[in-house]
């Protein structure tokens, strides 16, 4: 195992003073860490996401990242009998042909493997270790109606007061609680529950446990003792033998099982239990620390919060349905889940059904020459948020809050990331009101890092320095928990000053609020009236 060595690195400088429009700077590149001798790791990091996932190899050299994709793989939500399902034996096929390219790209030298998804999902097991069906997917409805029937075993706040989470429909205590009540048998043959990323390692391990940052998206776990929440899961009724220990994440979980290694020709490559949870890993690797720094992960959702010592459970918390979840490195991430990009996706995917195809570089175009302003949207209404015709859904909450309606292709995706701003900003806002902290800079990664428009705005709305980072962060914070987890980084701190090393940021400077700050004052008043 590495020996962990001391890091010389300095910060990165977040503002140059002085410079005028266009206020987009480049930071500096981090001068190398000074080590000694030392083996060049390759991890491979898989990250699944709501339509791909990914095979990344790392190759970490002591002082710098670099990250390359060797397998790409579908993983949409399969429909059948009218239920969404995770595709789970392919997917647990590509796994292994992930291993494969990426042993070939390292001739074999294959240090670690992570696998993070998003949270939530969940599959069962058996008392022989076999697979009750295959997941559900969490945009399929079984969930609908299942808050009363929570809260009638357990009232709102009660459940609040334990986990210190959001309340959202998709939330595993509510599909747990829908499997009790439409398939009691299948919960009853259960002896395990394996969120996504758990599962996806037992496959490949045969180990059975669960990562405390995806176990922490459940609402099913202690917010302070991080634990499982056993008042909680005795009134809804779940047997507590499903639930496995908890482990910290950068804990190796075993190693890849006979089988695989005798398949693809490898050793015994271990598998580590990395912040599994996608939001989790992405912030991880924010390009920027310390307490005046909030992030924001920007993608299909929008994930916008601060990393903590501790949650926060107070009345406001759950008012504006912030959430708290758990963090690598004993932090706890308090948040908002924000719609997000999701909302554009879906509009190109409608336009381009109807056989007006554009590239999301030419619908940001298209926005920058609309006009600004012309409504806005509160990208979290339910209506945004299952498929169907996206456009027309705002154009028709336009007319109905006595808005302009937006018609052109610019004039709506402009409207929505105008409005993802104006939702930022009032995240950014109640954050600070919840902690008493003063935010100074927003930190983005994700995959929105390369939207430069919905930047320049996030800074404009927020009237702080916005610092995009790297795109694959998820992936990179994948890979750096690994490496952490084989000795040679010793936390948080070192782990950014890897990532401010292996990548250069980008800095948007706000300017003038005047168009903004009318703008937010619609944006509450027209939120709060829906």
């Amino acid at each position: 195992m590495l020996l962990r060595r001391q890091s010389n690195l300095n910060h990165t400088a977040y503002h140059e003073p002085g410079r005028e429009s266009p206020r987009r700077l480049r930071c500096e590149v981090l001068p190398p860490v000074t080590r000694g001798d030392m083996s060049t790791l390759n991890l491979l990091a898989f990250d699944l996401g709501a339509s791909g996932g990914r095979a990344l190899l790392g190759t970490f050299d002591g002082e710098r990242i670099s990250v390359r994709v060797v397998h790409q793989f579908a993983n949409g939500p399969v429909e059948l009998a009218g239920h969404l399902y995770w595709p789970l034996p392919r997917l647990v096929s590509e796994l292994r042909r992930g291993i494969a390219a990426a042993a070939q790209r390292c001739d074999g030298a294959l240090d670690a493997i992570g696998i993070d998804t998003w949270g939530v999902d969940f599959g069962l097991l058996d008392a022989d270790g076999d697979l009750l069906g295959n997941p559900v997917h969490y945009r399929d409805t079984r969930t609908r109606g299942m808050f009363d029937a929570a809260f009638a075993r357990m009232p709102k706040e009660e459940i609040f007061r334990h986990t210190g989470l959001a309340f959202q429909p998709f939330n595993t205590l509510y599909q747990l609680l829908a499997v009790k009540m439409s398939k009691p048998a299948m919960l009853e043959a259960a002896s395990g529950l394996l969120f996504m990323p758990d599962l996806l390692a037992y496959f490949l391990t045969g180990e059975r446990a669960t990562e405390y940052t995806d176990a922490s998206t459940s609402q099913l776990l202690e917010a302070e003792s991080r634990i499982w929440c056993e008042p909680l899961i005795k009134a809804m009724g779940f047997p507590a033998e499903l639930f496995t220990s908890i482990e910290e994440p950068g804990t190796i979980r075993g190693v890849i099982s006979q089988s695989i290694q005798d398949e693809l020709q490898l050793g015994a490559v271990p598998v580590v239990a990395v912040a599994s949870h996608d939001t989790a890993s992405a912030v991880v690797a924010i390009p920027a620390e310390g307490g005046g720094t909030a992030y924001l992960s920007s993608g299909t959702w929008s994930l916008l919060g601060l990393e903590l010592p501790s949650p926060v459970l107070s009345d406001d918390v759950l008012r504006w349905n912030l959430t708290n979840e758990g963090g690598f490195g004993g932090t706890i991430r308090l948040l908002r889940n924000v719609m997000g990009l999701w909302i554009v996706q879906e509009c190109k995917r409608v336009w381009e059904s109807a056989g007006s195809s554009a590239s999301y570089e030419e619908l940001v175009r298209l926005s920058t020459e609309s006009r600004p302003f012309t409504a806005v949207i509160d990208p979290d209404d339910p209506v945004f948020y299952s498929p169907g015709d996206m456009p027309e859904n705002i154009r028709d909450y336009c007319a109905r809050t006595a808005q302009t309606v937006p018609s052109s292709r610019g004039e709506i995706t402009r409207t929505v990331y105008e409005s993802l701003a104006l939702r930022y900003r009032w995240t950014v806002e109640k954050l600070e009101a919840v902690t008493g902290n003063h935010i100074e800079r927003l930190a983005i990664v994700g995959g929105g890092v390369k939207n430069s428009l919905l930047n320049q705005f996030t800074a404009d709305a927020l009237q702080r320095p916005v610092v995009a980072g790297y795109a694959e962060a998820t992936a990179l914070g994948n890979l750096l928990v690994q490496v952490h987890a084989l000795g040679e980084l010793s936390g948080l701190q070192e782990i950014r000053q890897v990532v401010r090393a292996s990548f250069p940021a980008e800095i948007f400077e706000p300017r003038d609020p005047a168009p903004w700050d009318e703008a937010f004052g619609r944006f509450v008043k027209i939120t709060e009236a829906a």
